[in-house]
C-alpha cells in the first residue's frame, strides 16, 4: 500500500519498499486499484464519504495477502478505524477486520511478522530518529530503532523528544497553522542539536513537515524513510 503522500511526493519510498522486501525473499504485489485510504476524510468528520473509500481498499486489497505499508497513520486508519466505520454492517465490518488483520506497517511486519532485524542494510553517516505518533496507536515502541541499530555504518544519535508530535498531524497543520508551526520549530531545534546529516521516520507526512521546516531554517539535514535507509546496501 503505497499512500497517497507516498504515490504523490515520495516514491522512492515505496521502490525503496519493494527492494527491500524482494531482498528478504517476499513476494510483492502492486494493486493497481488502490487510491486514498480515507483518513483525511475521516479526520475531517465525512464519514459517509470515508466509507466509500474503505469499501474500494478494502476491495482493492481483497487478495488476503498481508498488506505493508510504509505509513503509520494509514496503517493504523485500517487496522483501528475500518472495523470501527462498518460497526454494525454485518458484511463490511468482517471484511474490514480481515483487511485489519492482514496488514503491517513496514517496521512492524518486519520485526514481528519475518522475525528480521538486521535486513543486510549499510548506510555510512550520522542520523537521528523521529517517532512518528500513530506508531503508539499500534503499539510499535522500539521496531524501527532497532531495525537501525543493525544497520552497518550508521551512527544512530538518540533525539531530544523524539517521540513528541512534529506537528503535521493531517489537517492539523492546515487548521492550526500557528500551533503546528511552533512544534515543527521544537522538532527542527533538537534535530540540529545532534548535528546529525540525517533525520529518519516512519511516516512521509512527518518527513513533508519536519524537511520543509529544516530547508526554511537554511539546513542541509536530509529527510529519509526508515524504508531508504533499510534498502541502502
Amino acid at each position: 500500500m503505497i499512500t497517497c503522500l507516498g504515490d504523490a511526493l515520495f516514491p522512492d519510498v515505496g521502490v525503496a519498499t519493494v527492494k527491500l522486501l524482494r531482498r528478504l525473499g517476499v513476494e510483492v504485489d502492486f494493486p493497481k486499484a488502490q487510491t486514498c485510504c480515507g483518513q483525511p476524510h475521516f479526520n475531517s468528520g465525512f464519514h459517509a464519504d470515508c466509507r466509500d473509500l474503505a469499501r474500494h481498499t478494502i476491495k482493492a486489497f481483497g487478495s488476503g495477502n498481508l498488506v505493508v505499508t510504509p505509513s503509520g497513520s494509514c496503517a493504523a486508519m485500517v487496522k483501528l478505524e475500518y472495523p470501527e466505520l462498518f460497526h454494525g454492517d454485518l458484511v463490511w465490518h468482517g471484511r474490514a477486520e480481515d483487511l485489519a488483520q492482514r496488514t503491517h506497517e513496514l517496521s512492524d511486519f518486519l520485526v514481528n511478522v519475518l522475525n528480521v532485524e538486521d535486513v543486510g542494510a549499510r548506510f555510512e553517516g550520522k542520523a537521528t530518529y523521529h517517532m512518528a505518533c500513530h506508531l503508539r496507536g499500534l503499539s510499535i515502541l522500539t521496531e524501527p530503532e532497532r531495525l537501525l541499530r543493525r544497520v552497518k555504518g550508521l551512527q544512530l544519535i538518540p533525539l531530544e523528544r523524539y517521540d513528541e508530535c512534529c506537528g503535521f498531524g493531517g489537517s492539523f497543520a492546515v487548521r492550526y497553522p500557528g500551533i503546528s508551526g511552533a512544534m515543527v520549530d521544537d522538532k527542527a531545534a533538537f534535530i540540529e542539536k545532534t548535528g546529525a546529516d540525517v533525520v529518519i521516520a516512519t511516516d512521509a507526512g512527518c518527513l513533508m513537515n519536519i524537511g520543509g521546516r529544516l530547508r526554511r531554517r537554511g539546513n542541509k539535514v536530509r529527510i529519509m524513510h526508515l524504508a531508504e535507509i533499510l534498502a541502502s546496501t
